[in-house]
């Protein structure tokens, strides 16, 4: 059927209009970070780490929380150092109470939360025939509940000012399954539709949701990755892709244009070309895409070895880790605390 020409102008003017109303709001809802009190979970190594010391520089007050206490204490002084008032608590986000603690302690100590940025995540990679329940219960504990329970305690005071941002760093891999890492991409499908949701749902009430979906980051935390099964074939192949220029993208650059999304209020930020790319094939594709990805996973190491053990990536390294393949990784993981 042929669509009479007045409609297709009708539906022109409409996108036309919409599109306009988003690059106004977007301008109307921009906001300054200086002096914003920033709560960052995860913020002890990684992207985390990276993400506070770019808000640092541009003046933010910062909660840092993560489960060890050295690796916190580090994190602490390094983005101090940069001038930055920092409050550091540990915290387990997958523990509600722990949540709610570190919510009112943060709160006691600036008198608000202006910016609340779930990054905390865990990683277990092998083949589905080495994951256990377990392995999938702490993924949704750290990756999902870990955003919901902070979100949900920092809500109230946020809807009380009508004002404040919820930044969730998502995964491609919660846009796309890759093999190997089966509950962690349940995890992060699960955190970014609560995170795609709960803009929707509180586009009236003034707070701002972004949603940040990252392609493979040179963050060094491979090192503190968890693998089974035939452990370091398994941190062969998730090192390279995690370490290689071109392959993956600095957390650094990451972290600038993670904060830049926040300042500007953007619904979504993919990064890197290759998360953009993955995600519309999917979109377009998906048993396209899910053949390629069985493909991949004939290629990748089959189960056996320690079996459903973990063996961190510090305790899996090789010959390929130590090569001067993996040297920006290794740079990383100096960088951002993560050795």
């Amino acid at each position: 059927m042929t669509r009479p020409p007045g409609s297709i102008a009708v539906a022109a003017t409409a996108f036309g209009l919409a599109f306009a109303g988003r690059k106004l709001l977007g301008q109307l809802h921009k906001t300054d970070l200086r002096g914003q009190v920033v709560l960052i979970t995860g913020g002890s190594r990684g992207l985390g780490l990276a993400i506070a010391r770019e808000l640092a520089r541009r003046g933010s007050r910062l909660v840092l929380c993560a489960r060890n206490a050295d690796e916190l204490e580090r994190a602490r002084q390094s983005v101090a150092e940069l001038g930055a008032d920092v409050f550091a608590m540990t915290c387990d986000v997958g523990e509600r109470s722990q949540v709610r603690e570190l919510i009112q302690e943060a709160t006691r100590r600036f008198g608000r939360i202006d910016v609340l940025i779930n990054n905390a995540g865990v990683i277990t990679v092998g083949p589905l025939e080495t994951q256990t329940l377990d392995d999938f219960e702490r993924s949704m504990a750290v990756i999902f509940w870990g955003a919901v329970y902070p979100t949900l305690e920092v809500l109230p005071q946020m809807r009380a000012r009508r004002a404040g941002r919820i930044v969730t760093i998502t995964s491609i891999g919660g846009k796309v399954s890759v093999p190997h890492l089966l509950p962690y991409s349940a995890a992060k499908f699960a955190v970014t539709g609560f995170s795609e949701g709960l803009r929707a749902e509180l586009a009236r009430s003034g707070i701002g949701v972004v949603t940040v979906v990252p392609w493979l980051m040179r963050t060094g935390s491979h090192l503190n990755a968890e693998f089974k099964g035939q452990h370091r074939r398994e941190f062969g192949w998730f090192s390279l892709g995690a370490t290689l220029p071109g392959v993956s993208i600095s957390a650094e650059k990451a972290a600038r244009q993670i904060v830049g999304a926040i300042e500007r209020g953007d619904a979504e930020l993919m990064l890197g070309w290759q998360a953009s790319l993955v995600a519309r094939v999917q979109g377009l594709m998906p048993g396209l895409t899910a053949d390629v990805l069985g493909i991949v996973n004939r290629l990748l190491p089959g189960p056996g070895g320690i079996g459903s053990e973990r063996a961190t990536g510090k305790a899996s390294r090789s010959a390929i880790s130590e090569s001067p393949l993996e040297a920006l990784g290794r740079q990383a993981a100096r960088d951002l605390n993560q050795v």
